[in-house]
């Protein structure tokens, strides 16, 4: 539904009709059950209800329906991701008082009969995938380059019949010996694409040639102009770490992107306005847990009871992070040594802050500033960052989205502190791979998943 491993792709391209059923089943099948419920319940199909419709529509597409086999939590997935697709409509509604133009009846139906929906569709979709593969048909293809990114491309073919072709062999000028495991067979060389697709039909030729054989490239589209064959450049920048890739049109020029930040569009428009209504109610909600903490630091040890340092933002934008103070000192220069286990530091009343990362809730008002939001990249003190961004390549990327208060590598174990480089990578990683699969699901499964790390006290220093 909304929380998806996709893999990162140029553009959309031929979408099968596989492909459509697999995206836009699950976003129609809620809104035909919001439509069920309410005759169900008598209530009349009004504007209000076409509204909630077109925003769930907007929240779980593209939907991600397996087509290949079950999977053993089939049932528990799709009851928890639209448990979260619904708590986030139901608190826009409350916050928003939209809530109040719908019968509890209608919604109740709705929040109930939907899971049961979506798991049938589940059950259903795999028996007539090879009725959907037989409208589109496999496409014969041959791949060009018989390199490790046409091999990958071959195995991928091979292994997955739903991407629709039906891989037939290999075009190099070099011997298949050198691969240890050949994904299929060579047919010829470079220069026999052309009477090799006009004899025997091929419909697609998946060019994986390197960008430095450009004359070569250009010598084989040549030839294949002469062919009704698709034709499909594999270039070898994908073996570089891509982040929201895709092909864009700049004034009639195609343009690759290769790294680019995924809140452009109405998905800025998303996290920005999830941000901000969430903020603001945790804001509501939390005060008098805040005002206590306030109180307990500034009694606990002289200091300030707000920490400020500097950090980095987005697009590498300096600006001061909230914390409420959990140290004797508060450091913010060049050097800045990170808190470990047992800090003398610490404070009594910081350590316990700390565990239950109650020192972050002065962020809140970070994300209402607009610097911070409330699930991305968690922000580095300056310091560090100028030591970090030296010493792990594609550091600086993970600052093309603004820092979070929580974030994909906290809730996969990396949160505290980072003793050695190699955890810092690690974090980094988690990081870059929450741009490239980002979507408002992920952000939603992300804080459910801190609430229970922080309920569990684990891991902050």
């Amino acid at each position: 539904m909304l929380v998806t491993s996709q893999s990162v792709g140029l553009g959309q391209g031929r979408v099968s009709v596989l492909g459509w059923v697999r995206m836009s089943l699950e976003p129609v099948l809620i809104v035909a059950a919001l439509v069920l419920s309410c005759a169900a319940t008598d209530c009349e199909f009004e504007p209000p209800h076409l509204i909630l419709a077109l925003i769930s529509f907007s929240l779980t597409f593209p939907g991600d329906v397996s087509v290949r086999r079950l999977r053993h939590n089939l049932f528990t997935s799709v009851v928890v991701n639209w448990a979260i697709v619904f708590g986030l409509l139901f608190l826009l509604g409350y916050v928003t008082r939209f809530i109040t133009y719908f019968e509890p009846d209608m919604l109740l139906v709705w929040a109930l009969g939907t899971p049961l929906l979506l798991y049938a569709a589940h059950r259903m979709i795999p028996l007539i995938t090879p009725q959907l593969l037989a409208i589109d048909g496999n496409r014969r293809a041959v791949i060009v380059a018989a390199n490790d990114i046409g091999q990958r491309l071959a195995r991928s073919f091979c292994a997955e019949p739903t991407l629709g072709f039906r891989f037939v062999g290999f075009f190099d000028d070099k011997a298949m010996e050198a691969a240890d495991d050949p994904a299929g067979p060579m047919l010829g060389p470079i220069n026999g694409v052309a009477d090799y697709v006009k004899a025997n039909g091929v419909e697609a030729v998946f060019v994986a040639l390197p960008m430095a054989a450009q004359p070569k490239v250009l010598g084989l589209l040549d030839q294949l102009q002469d062919t009704t064959a698709s034709i499909f450049f594999v270039p070898d920048i994908f073996i570089f770490d891509l982040i929201q890739a895709r092909v864009e049109d700049i004034n009639g020029i195609p343009v690759v992107t290769v790294c680019d930040t995924p809140f452009t569009g109405m998905s800025g428009v998303i996290k920005w306005a999830s941000d901000k209504l969430l903020a603001g109610a945790l804001i509501a909600l939390l005060s008098p847990l805040m005002l206590a903490v306030a109180l307990a630091v500034r009694f606990s040890s002289p200091g300030p009871v707000l920490f400020r340092q500097r950090r980095y933002g987005l697009d590498g934008e300096e600006f001061h992070v909230y914390k409420f103070r959990t140290m004797r000192v508060t450091e913010d220069g060049e050097q800045i040594r990170q808190a470990t286990r047992d800090d003398p530091r610490i404070t009594t009343v910081g350590g316990f802050l700390r565990r239950m990362s109650l020192d972050e809730l002065p962020q809140l008002f970070n994300v209402l500033e607009g610097k911070m939001s409330l699930v991305g990249p968690r922000p580095h003190a300056v310091a560090h960052n100028e030591m970090y961004r030296r010493l792990i390549r594609g550091y600086m990327i993970r600052h093309k989205v603004k820092p979070g208060i929580t974030g994909w590598a906290q809730v996969n174990g990396l949160r505290g502190e980072t003793q050695s480089l190699d955890k810092m990578q690690k974090r980094v990683e988690y990081d870059l791979d929450y741009l490239r699969r980002w979507s408002i699901g992920l952000d939603l499964l992300i804080i459910l998943k801190t609430i229970r790390i922080v309920l569990r006290q684990t891991n902050a220093h």
